[in-house]
């Protein structure tokens, strides 16, 4: 049986520009399916605008304040929201608040740079 724990992740940061730490995928615990990472964005910052070719992933706020595009249409979210977003959905997240805004993000399948598509430069607010 292999366990991965959050304080043991070292983290990266995904071609949309948020910091990652993955506790099952590719990456770290032999997950072949989906993937699991908490996703963390400072604040002030923003993720760059993206959609996933393949991807479906879940979104579930763990601490923060932020606000979420997905196809146009935008909202608040908080602890305790959980969004799903479909592949091909172009997606943005900002952090509205003053502390990082942390969610779990569940990927099916697993995370990977080449299923990321850039809709907006990097870094754009």
């Amino acid at each position: 049986m292999r366990v991965s724990n959050l304080d043991d992740v070292e983290p990266f940061i995904t071609l949309d520009g948020s910091e990652i730490r993955e506790l099952a995928g590719r990456v770290s615990l032999p997950a072949v399916n989906q993937s699991l990472a908490e996703a963390t964005v400072p604040p002030g910052g923003a993720t760059t605008e993206h959609y996933h070719r393949v991807t479906e992933e879940l979104y579930y706020f763990t601490a923060g304040r932020g606000r979420l595009r997905i196809d146009g249409q935008e909202r608040d979210v908080k602890p305790g929201d959980c969004v799903v977003i479909s592949p091909g959905a172009v997606h943005k997240l900002w952090n509205t608040g003053d502390a990082p805004l942390r969610l779990l993000c569940c990927c099916a399948p697993a995370y990977t740079h080449e299923d990321t598509v850039l809709t907006e430069e990097e870094g754009a607010g």
